[in-house]
């Protein structure tokens, strides 16, 4: 650094720090998925923003999708991808490829690139202790006049039916980040694949985090034509999706977002994980980077 740079890191420095004073030991929940997890510089960017939140008293909990590895492995053994209102359809078979890569491939990679950053990261399932449990997961068409028999079955796809936020509390109130799978388990011990964002979501509202934040690889939630809406309450947002305007694999994510506003998350936020630390922009920034949902 030259004494001509250092008076705007000192600026930059300076701007952040009461945004740190402000979140320090509060709960800040993460959906890392996207291009942040599959582009080499954007995931060593996602690990130091971790470490660096950590450092400062924040406390990241990370909950991490998978979809395109998934898709990759299954296309490799020859079966393939099925989607219904963005969740994909999981037999038997693709579910011991999702636990395989979700449980095993992805979440050793996050634990050991944050490790490998100084951190101290914990790979977890929502098997493990169990910290999810889940129940089989029906979709309906939105008819009211639908019958039983054209109810969607999405073999393994589960919902959350519980989260015990005791072991999220036994790990970070230390010095571990935990990192989770979207894999929950059944009362009868089978395993479901559940949406990452559905989970982000309940983990956010069990653990009264400060902020719920989902990683997308779209700049936040857009208009009809094509403009991003920075501030906007939930209400807003359910007639956004009342009139189509949010639709497809995004509406998991939104739905998430904006339960977790309406049960006590103070804000919920949907960014472009294809910025470069669009972490550190959301949390110590006033701009942001991304759509920012409150209850009101």
């Amino acid at each position: 650094m030259n004494h001509h740079d250092a008076p705007t890191v000192a600026r930059v420095l300076t701007a952040a720090l009461p945004y740190i004073q402000r979140y320090r030991g509060k709960t800040v929940v993460i959906k890392y998925g996207g291009n942040a997890m599959t582009e080499d510089a954007l995931k060593a960017g996602f690990a130091r923003d971790i470490v660096l939140m950590k450092a400062v008293g924040i406390r990241p909990i990370i909950v991490h999708g998978g979809g395109p590895q998934i898709g990759d492995l299954l296309k490799r053994v020859g079966k393939e991808s099925r989607f219904v209102d963005g969740m994909r359809v999981t037999d038997a078979e693709t579910m011991d490829i999702v636990e395989m890569v979700l449980g095993g491939l992805v979440n050793k990679e996050i634990v050991n690139l944050i490790n490998r950053n100084g951190g101290r990261a914990i790979g977890l399932t929502g098997k493990d202790g169990p910290l999810i449990t889940a129940t089989k997961l029906h979709l309906k068409p939105n008819d009211e006049r639908a019958t039983a028999s054209e109810i969607i079955d999405l073999g393994h796809v589960g919902e959350v039916a519980e989260v015990h936020s005791e072991i999220l509390n036994h790990f970070g109130s230390g010095d571990f980040i935990p990192v989770i799978a979207p894999i929950g388990v059944g009362v009868d011990g089978a395993s479901y694949n559940i949406n990452a964002d559905l989970v982000a979501g309940r983990i956010a509202e069990e653990m009264k985090a400060e902020k719920l934040i989902l990683l997308t690889n779209t700049p936040g939630v857009l208009s009809h034509t094509g403009e991003l809406l920075t501030g906007i309450s939930a209400a807003r947002i359910r007639e956004l999706m009342a009139d189509g305007t949010i639709s497809g694999g995004m509406l998991p994510k939104i739905g998430s977002a904006l339960e977790a506003v309406e049960r006590g998350v103070k804000r919920a936020h949907i960014i472009d994980g294809r910025v470069e630390h669009a972490l550190l922009l959301e949390m110590f920034t006033d701009e942001g980077v991304g759509t920012l949902i409150e209850s009101a």
